[in-house]
């Protein structure tokens, strides 16, 4: 499927295609229609000049006007009246001939080009409705050699400086529409690439829980067959865990508390599975309770920690989970066992790599996950980042 959006101005008449599938089609709706809206709807009036537009032509008539008092031989006042009256004139004739749509106009015709038309056409007649304004009437005006000969140059001026003025605005008009639609289409890119990491993310966040679930209930399956009397108290904890836990796990909003909560559960479990070979402690920071965090991604480097790091050890061993703020406000977060170490174990999985997309996720691509053997055997990761950092 294809999205066409049309990214100029009504002057530019090309269109690009943006081949995408269903995510790009469904983000990016609200935005093309206000495209469609802002580039086929027309003023209900003609735009008038801006402010900033006859601040500038009166400044360019009064330059004029200084410029070519002694050409006229008239007082300074009257030339810059003229003058001002003839620059205002061709400023509305540009100013409305942009707003022109021209639909039966040959496509080979630039748009400037009507534009320049349109103020070297009402030049002759601007200036001439000022001389016939001073001579009092038309009459007069064709009886005094002395006007015609003004109405020629005032003409030939008004021929000269108004079509370059208006190509110089015309090029500063596109080079500013350009800077908008570079601008248009970087906001629509950012929102598209957002959506996509939000869905990329719950892509990861589905993989990691299942896995998560699954390698629960089958601990407490393991209990049960086993016919142990710490079953009952398990399957009791692991029901208080997953109430606690369904509603986060896909909360935007969820802090390091909530995930140190349900860490804390998890390894109550654990511990109850095998309380001579597993030992905990918690250790956070008071000032990252509230931090901002991935739901789920710290309990998945304690799963790890439980399977292949405290499982395979013939002597269990601790497990420390932990997060300090340096004075950089760099979060260093932790995860460290006693259990066999990487050597014995497998290279980090799917679960690690989740972890680690879904932390650049939401602090940057400056976020890492760090490995580090412990001695004389252990593992301890870290996941490093900068709370205030934007993806």
């Amino acid at each position: 499927m294809q999205v066409w959006l049309r990214h100029s101005a009504p002057e530019n008449r090309h269109w690009s295609h943006i081949p995408t599938g269903w995510l790009v089609q469904n983000t990016s709706y609200s935005y093309l229609s206000f495209m469609k809206t802002a580039h086929t709807s027309s003023p209900r009036w003609p735009a008038l000049p801006r402010l900033r537009q006859i601040a500038v032509v009166l400044i360019i008539s009064l330059l004029i006007a200084w410029v070519t008092t002694p050409v006229f031989q008239s007082p300074f006042s009257l030339v810059l009246k003229r003058t001002t009256f003839i620059a205002m004139v061709m400023l509305l004739a540009f100013t409305v001939s942009g707003t022109w749509r021209l639909q039966w106009l040959p496509r080979w015709i630039p748009r400037w080009l009507v534009r320049v038309t349109a103020v070297c056409l009402l030049a002759p007649f601007a200036s001439l409705t000022a001389y016939v304004a001073i001579a009092g009437s038309f009459m007069n005006f064709i009886r005094a050699n002395n006007l015609l000969s003004g109405f020629a140059t005032s003409t030939i001026l008004a021929l000269f400086f108004g079509s370059l003025v208006a190509v110089a605005a015309i090029k500063r008009e596109d080079k500013q529409r350009e800077r908008a639609d570079r601008l248009q289409l970087e906001l629509e890119k950012n929102a598209l690439e957002r959506e996509v990491l939000d869905a990329r993310l719950r892509l990861l966040q589905a993989q990691i829980e299942p896995h998560f679930l699954f390698n629960t209930l089958a601990n407490v399956q393991a209990l049960v067959e086993a016919g142990s009397e710490n079953a009952a108290p398990v399957l009791h904890h692991l029901i208080a865990y997953l109430r606690a836990a369904m509603p986060r796990l896909n909360d935007a909003d969820a802090t390091l508390e909530n995930e140190m909560q349900l860490v804390s559960a998890y390894l109550e479990i654990m511990h109850m599975r095998m309380p001579d070979r597993l030992q905990f402690a918690l250790r956070l920071a008071p000032e990252l309770k509230g931090l901002r965090f991935p739901a789920m991604a710290l309990l998945t480097l304690v799963e790890n920690a439980v399977r292949h790091g405290i499982d395979p050890s013939t002597e269990g061993g601790t497990i420390e989970v932990g997060g300090k703020q340096d004075t950089n406000n760099i979060v260093t977060l932790w995860v460290a066992d006693t259990g066999t170490g990487m050597a014995e174990t497998a290279a980090p999985g799917t679960g690690l790599a989740n972890v680690k997309a879904r932390l650049q996720a939401c602090f940057g691509k400056d976020a890492r996950v760090d490995l580090h053997e412990l001695t004389p055997h252990g593992l301890r990761v870290e996941l490093i980042f900068h709370p205030g950092a934007k993806a």
